[in-house]
């Protein structure tokens, strides 16, 4: 299993907030909505599409290209074209570091 990788500094992110982080050379989306750190790919499993480009909603983001809206904690698809969730990361927070670790699936 991977190991947790410093990803950004709390204060980095507004409530709520996203921002497009690289850990280990795969770029991943960081999300804080209501006081709670969450992290997906950077990538729309309908066409590849870039969702850190996205709105984010709530506790969804949607994909800039076609619309498909992924649940920012789950990963899961909440709406077509998207079909398939997309990889959630586990977050944590130590000091002022938010740490992520990659999942591969």
């Amino acid at each position: 299993m991977a190991e947790f990788v410093v990803a950004a500094r709390v204060g980095q992110l507004q409530d709520p907030g996203k921002m497009l982080v690289e850990v280990d050379g795969r770029m991943v989306v960081l999300f804080l909505v209501q006081g709670r750190y969450s992290c997906i790919d950077d990538v729309c499993t309908h066409d590849g599409g870039p969702l850190g480009d996205g709105q984010l909603c709530g506790t969804s983001i949607a994909c800039p290209r076609h619309g498909a809206r992924f649940d920012i904690c789950s990963g899961r698809p909440l709406s077509m074209p998207a079909t398939e969730a997309t990889l959630v990361h586990e977050v944590k927070v130590e000091g002022d570091q938010i740490l992520v670790r990659l999942q591969d699936e």
